[in-house]
């Protein structure tokens, strides 16, 4: 490592001002700070100071998604495999390299794109570059379905990074979470390739591996059966390990609370909020039931669909969840308890976390608003009778 730091040293006056290459300082100053912990320091106003900074904090956010990532490539190879009939003779290899080959081309279009334009705008700005890219470049492939085409994951990346985040003011600016937006832009511009029956299962094999499936091959997701009363031969089993279809990263509970787990031992994510969610769509869920609404138990409302992927990833986003801790817990229960309003009230959605967590976000200000008011009022009644 020593070798990289002076290498980057002796480098650095052709970057800075003056030097040959200095339009593109905040390029080098963004490969630097993210290898090497920056030595300089605030020099005025009131600023924490902490061994760690947001890009290490979205480096750790990062590897919380690892075990949904790497489920996520061999649920894409598990699902093309038995859909084709040949899973008891594909081997481990075969099945996840089928996925690897099939989820890796979204991973480097969306970082391609969404970091080129955080890169153009940095220079353009001539401001550092910003690390909020980190997590959502891998949050918008493992949400998105694995049949989604190159060409419109692009164009969802791009609408997401200029106009959810850098036209706010760029990382910790925003309002909305950037990874949603994407998908709501895909979802709603176009509703085939994010929706429906035939855009979960990976359908023509790649370098080899995997199987040709025809064109007509459809295959609903367990929420989408139950929305049109079909009936759903998934057990709980297949629900809980991730053997079902649905988004790239969303199917396995084990391996989003082993990113949970990472987020809650390092102190990056709220455990009210996370809690909180589960609250909320719990309640919900069991009162739908209970009034015959709802024809599945309360808890498959909360580990089927991006439920728990939600509540763990995007819901404790600190730019754009509450940040006072009673105002976690609304933030968090509101979530929750819409996303399952949304599912059961509105059979043509049956995926109501995206919606809900954009909801929550646009109102997160007004919560925290309301808690600190409420928190000034609380304390100037008790000088008043003291």
């Amino acid at each position: 490592m020593s070798l990289l730091r002076n290498y980057l040293n002796k480098i650095r006056p052709n970057f800075e001002e003056g030097g040959k290459l200095s339009a593109f300082r905040s390029i080098y100053d963004g490969m630097d700070t993210f290898l090497y912990v920056p030595n300089t320091t605030s020099k005025c106003g009131v600023n924490i100071h902490d061994a760690i900074d947001s890009k290490r904090i979205m480096s750790m956010v990062v590897i919380a998604l690892v075990p949904a990532l790497l489920f996520g490539m061999y649920n894409v190879g598990y699902q093309n495999y038995s859909a084709a009939g040949t899973i008891a003779t594909a081997s481990f290899f075969e099945i996840f390299f089928f996925g690897f080959l099939a989820v890796l081309p979204k991973i480097v279009v969306s970082y391609v794109v969404g970091l080129g334009i955080e890169f153009a705008w940095a220079q353009w700005k001539n401001e550092e570059i910003q690390e909020g890219y980190l997590v959502s470049g891998i949050l918008i492939p493992l949400i998105v379905p694995v049949s989604c085409p190159l060409w419109i994951l692009a164009l969802a990346v791009a609408f997401a990074v200029i106009f959810a985040k850098e036209i706010f003011g760029g990382t910790g600016m925003n309002i909305f979470n950037v990874a949603l937006v994407a998908r709501a832009f895909l979802f709603f511009s176009y509703p085939t390739r994010m929706s429906g029956d035939s855009v979960w299962v990976a359908k023509d094999s790649i370098l080899g591996f995997g199987n040709t499936l025809p064109d007509t091959f459809t295959c609903a997701t367990p929420l989408a059966g139950i929305a049109q009363n079909a009936e759903v031969s998934y057990s709980i089993c297949d629900m809980v390990l991730g053997f079902i279809p649905g988004s790239i990263g969303e199917t396995s509970i084990i391996a989003i609370a082993i990113g949970a787990l990472i987020l809650l031992w390092t102190g990056i994510a709220s455990y009210k909020t996370m809690l909180s969610v589960f609250v909320g769509g719990g309640l919900a869920a069991a009162l739908f039931a209970v009034s015959g609404m709802s024809s599945i138990p309360w808890y498959e409302h909360l580990i089927l669909g991006g439920f728990a992927f939600g509540a763990v990833f995007m819901a404790t986003d600190p730019v754009t969840s509450a940040r006072t801790e009673k105002g976690k817990w609304i933030f968090g229960f509101i979530i929750g308890a819409l996303a399952v309003i949304i599912r059961v009230m509105n059979p043509g959605y049956p995926e109501g976390m995206m919606l809900a967590i954009l909801f929550a976000n646009m109102f997160a200000p007004l919560i925290d608003y309301c808690v600190v008011q409420a928190n000034i009022s609380r304390r100037a009644k008790r000088l008043t009778h003291k």
